[in-house]
């Protein structure tokens, strides 16, 4: 019975699929395969059934964020590790919100790729990322907005009207309504409805 994970690399470069492949085949506990395209990768996927995937963000045929939303909405247990050049916070938090068991950089030690593999393999809905806490603090500073604002942020998405938030949070109605009209000016938007979508969006909450 082979017990081998398998696992896709997909990168357009042949160099670092190499690369990663000579590395992992050491281990001798993982079956590879590769893909070179968006399109190569969708096809594999549906073709070997991977139980994990390294993907690079910049594809020739499109956006490596393209597949993580794309494999991670037809499997909740695929474990998918983001390997990339771009370090942007903007990347971090938008593979986190796509689907991805973790983010790592291509310039990173190797041992931090094999890491983020066998993590994800475990729990492949548990993001990680070195990057992450800094990523979310400087999303937080670049807002401006403080610790109460946060607090209400998180908890906009339930839907209770203002009294009901109000009193959950051991406020008044009124100082809610200035934090609230706080909140949508430090995010630039009009209200609860586009606070919330931007805060999801920006890994906020």
């Amino acid at each position: 019975m082979n017990t081998r994970k398998k696992v896709l690399i997909i990168d357009d470069h042949e160099v670092v699929r190499n690369g990663i492949k000579s590395v992992l085949e050491l281990r001798n506990t993982f079956e590879l395969f590769e893909a070179a395209s968006k399109l190569e990768a969708q096809a594999q996927i549906a073709k070997i059934n991977p139980d994990a995937i390294v993907v690079d963000l910049n594809l020739p045929d499109g956006n490596g964020l393209e597949i993580v939303s794309w494999a991670r909405s037809i499997s909740s247990i695929l474990a998918i590790v983001v390997l990339t050049f771009n370090e942007n916070d903007e990347f971090v938090l938008a593979s986190l919100q796509a689907g991805a068991s973790a983010f790592v950089n291509k310039s990173a030690p190797i041992t931090d790729l094999i890491a983020a593999l066998d993590h994800a393999l475990i729990a492949p809905t548990a993001f990680s990322a070195k990057e992450l806490a800094g990523a979310i603090s400087r999303k937080h500073e670049r807002f401006g907005l403080s610790q109460r604002e946060l607090q209400i942020l998180s908890v906009l998405h339930r839907g209770d009207p203002t009294k009901s938030l109000a009193a959950s949070l051991f406020i008044s109605e009124t100082t809610l309504k200035t934090h609230l009209s706080t909140i949508y000016r430090k995010l630039q938007v009009k209200n609860r409805v586009q606070a919330i979508a931007k805060a999801r969006a920006a890994g906020l909450t």
